[in-house]
């Protein structure tokens, strides 16, 4: 059994590897694939509906499975060492989905029209999906995508307890992952209706799972955490960010006589 979980784990991942290539050509529009512009354009109302709609299967897949009570519940049915696994299939076919019943609104927002300015807005958008693809190694790319506990399961080795850590970006940025999606999703030289609503839908997501993950981390990591959130930006890098003054304690502010 322990084979057979880290056979499922390994096509899992090769799943959300594929997925992953193809929402890259999708949204900065790869010629010869389906993107999030091409195709034949229908009635605005039903595209806006279509793709909130989309977005929304992709936003409360992700939200719920990944809280705490879900996982105790789910772990009945599915073993711990494949919950991850489970995780990431569910969300690579939401994103599956979403790519494959995506229906464009073409009408331009904007369009950047000199060269060099096209080459920066590229650049910044190929940055950023660096950073993202970075930041997963950083913080052990295996174990977020459910290889490593398949695999850990099939060699029969425990799984190791979680310690808190601020490799490279994360200690200038607390979600370098989340900053490298923004990125990605913005720096388009030519945004389409439909670009917009897909990337003001995706980051207004980014910043809900935001407050629900960092409130899982102060739960796991306690004042650790706390600290490290008083101290490094939220999503800016050198964005300035101060301890909060502690309250100090009743009686040290007697008048003086």
């Amino acid at each position: 059994m322990g084979f057979v979980a880290f056979a499922y784990g390994l096509l899992v991942y090769l799943f959300f590897l594929a997925t992953f290539l193809y929402t890259i050509g999708f949204v900065e529009g790869i010629p010869g694939i389906k993107t999030i512009d091409s195709g034949l354009a229908g009635p605005a109302w039903s595209a806006v509906i279509i793709n909130a709609v989309l977005l929304g299967i992709f936003a409360v897949q992700h939200s719920v499975m990944a809280r705490s009570g879900f996982k105790r519940w789910w772990t009945r049915y599915v073993p711990a060492s494949a919950e991850r696994s489970t995780y990431v299939l569910a969300a690579s076919l939401a994103v599956a989905l979403l790519l494959w019943q995506w229906r464009p609104l073409p009408d331009v927002v904007w369009s950047v029209d000199n060269l060099a300015g096209r080459i920066v807005l590229l650049s910044i958008s190929a940055l950023g999906w660096i950073v993202l693809l970075i930041s997963t190694f950083l913080i052990n790319h295996f174990e977020l995508f459910g290889v490593q506990q398949t695999f850990q399961r099939w060699q029969g080795t425990p799984a190791k307890t979680q310690t808190f850590k601020t490799p490279a970006f994360y200690n200038y940025v607390r979600h370098p992952l989340y900053l490298g999606f923004i990125l990605a999703f913005w720096a388009t030289p030519t945004m389409t209706q439909g670009h917009l609503l897909f990337a003001v839908a995706t980051t207004g997501y980014i910043f809900v799972g935001i407050f629900f993950e960092e409130r899982d981390l102060i739960a796991s990591f306690g004042e650790e955490y706390r600290r490290y959130r008083n101290r490094v930006p939220m999503i800016l890098p050198f964005w300035p960010k101060h301890e909060r003054p502690r309250p100090k304690p009743i009686g040290t502010l007697r008048p003086r006589h």
